[in-house]
């Protein structure tokens, strides 16, 4: 069966529930990382650039979901703990890359690897294995059907095994 000819009610039912269960689970998540003293924010910066290396500053606001300002904030921050610095671009002398350094990466490591994502996979963790597997299956899928539609964020995708 395909999207298109899935039960409308159903289909509105899987939205309301996302809609219902997305804000607890973040008012959720950033608790976690609040208990540390760590900003969610600051963790999806690192976190982006980790991913994908240097980027642009408009490109870090698109991919957070926050303003430029907001951007420029967090980036001010993590440049004056020394974590990420600011480059020239290397074709566009307009543009200026946000980058980390060799600490910012080892932190992010550190955060990587420590009790904050022990705490936020803990929810996950009530699920069966197989379970997990289905649903980041189904989220990396809703993320590229999102994405298709311009509304993509930074990459979700299975590990391969």
């Amino acid at each position: 069966m395909s999207i298109e000819d899935a039960p409308p009610d159903d289909a509105l039912q899987i939205a309301l529930a996302f809609a219902s269960f997305a804000p607890g689970y973040f008012k959720w998540v950033k608790s976690r990382f609040a208990e540390s003293g760590v900003s969610f924010a600051r963790m999806k910066l690192l976190g982006a650039l980790h991913r994908a290396g240097p980027k642009i500053m408009s490109d870090l606001s698109e991919e957070l979901g926050v303003t430029a300002r907001n951007v420029t904030a967090l980036v001010d921050a993590l440049e004056e703990e020394k974590l990420v610095r600011r480059v020239p671009h290397s074709t566009d002398r307009r543009a200026t890359l946000v980058e980390l350094t060799t600490a910012g990466e080892r932190y992010g490591r550190q955060m990587a690897s420590g009790s904050q994502m022990n705490a936020i996979a803990e929810l996950f963790r009530g699920l069966m294995p197989d379970e997990q597997k289905q649903l980041l299956a189904l989220v990396a899928k809703l993320h590229g059907l999102l994405a298709a539609r311009g509304f993509g964020g930074g990459p979700c995708q299975p590990d391969e095994e």
